[in-house]
């Protein structure tokens, strides 16, 4: 999901600064209500690689739609085998191509380096892609999907009724990751919200997928009164972006949800553990000083995406952030 929103801002400032040129966007269905928020000329193919898209056949019925675009040329924002065989198909046919550079060597060198210096942003990968393409007189220049002050609720989100939650604060929490080595332990989030909730003053909104995640946010739920489950509750990921757009601050891992709140402009305090943000991988506009990470220790990061298992065993990486320090962060970006 990260690799799909963290498109989204180059994908705008390319199409706004190219009125005249006609971006369609394929990617898997669930993303198609936020590019809908993008300019009038983008548009969105879904690609259903679990229907009709799934498998050599499925592929190959994909190409062909893509060729029946009549596209002038083609980006590969992904760099995965599915789209290098979309894209070497295309390229045989004659159509301009350019692909992402994810200099995977780098990435391997960044984490044995004893000093670690930032590394290009994906960002910066992507417009490169565009730049390739010959597409040379724009800059990345995006600011939100939502004018200021987030999205209209009542248009965006109609089942949702913001006089029900009259606290002064509202924070959004997404505490998963699909990585053991990205995901804050279970009961120090716990604390992390028993701690905001004893504030009184703040709504929390739970973030969550699945039958499992889903069940640990409704017993948060239950036990602090002014934490709110979310997941279920919401018709797809544009109505959890206007939510969030309305939150002052997103607390998430080194996940999707750190880049989709940055889509809404929203300050992220993101926990790092097994990965590091200077892999290029920090939300869009997001800053330095709202990351947690422990930096005492020699062995992180130890991945790049997190997939690794602890050496140690117990993620120290993770578990040594205190509830305290998140807390604190959080208030730090709440208004006085």
């Amino acid at each position: 999901m990260g690799d799909v929103l963290m498109t989204l801002p180059v994908i705008d400032s390319f199409a706004r600064q190219h009125p005249d040129v006609r971006v369609t966007v394929v990617s898997r269905p669930w993303a198609q209500p936020l590019f809908s928020l993008l300019p009038s000329n983008v548009g969105f193919m879904a690609a259903d690689l679990k229907g009709e898209h799934a498998g050599y056949h499925g592929l190959n019925l994909l190409a062909r739609r893509l060729f029946a675009l009549q596209p002038t040329h083609i980006a590969d924002l992904h760099d995965v085998l599915r789209t290098k065989w979309l894209r070497m198909r295309l390229h045989i046919a004659g159509h301009h191509v350019a692909h992402i550079r994810k200099d995977r060597r780098a990435r391997k060198a960044f984490l044995s380096a004893e000093v670690k210096v930032p590394q290009t942003s994906m960002f910066e990968k992507y417009v490169d892609v565009f730049r390739r393409l010959g597409f040379d007189d724009w800059s990345l220049d995006f600011k939100s999907l939502y004018p200021q002050g987030g999205a209209d609720l009542s248009t965006a989100v109609p089942s949702f009724d913001p006089s029900l939650r009259p606290e002064r604060h509202w924070v959004a929490i997404a505490p998963f990751s699909i990585h053991e080595g990205k995901t804050y332990p279970q009961e120090q989030m716990e604390e992390v919200i028993r701690q905001l909730n004893a504030r009184g003053d703040t709504r929390i909104f739970l973030f969550g997928a699945g039958k499992t995640e889903s069940e640990i946010l409704d017993q948060w739920a239950e036990r602090y009164t002014h934490a709110e489950n979310m997941a279920g509750k919401l018709n797809n990921i544009a109505e959890e972006l206007a939510l969030i757009s309305h939150c002052q601050v997103m607390v998430s891992m080194d996940s999707g949800n750190m880049h989709l709140a940055a889509l809404a402009a929203v300050p992220v305090v993101s926990i790092w553990g097994a990965t590091h943000p200077f892999a290029g991988f920090l939300g869009y506009g997001q800053c330095f000083k709202d990351v947690l990470q422990r930096t005492d220790l020699p062995c992180r990061p130890c991945s790049i995406y997190g997939k690794e298992p602890c050496q140690f065993g117990d993620y120290r990486c993770l578990t040594g952030i205190t509830p305290e320090s998140v807390v604190k962060k959080i208030e730090e970006r709440l208004p006085d």
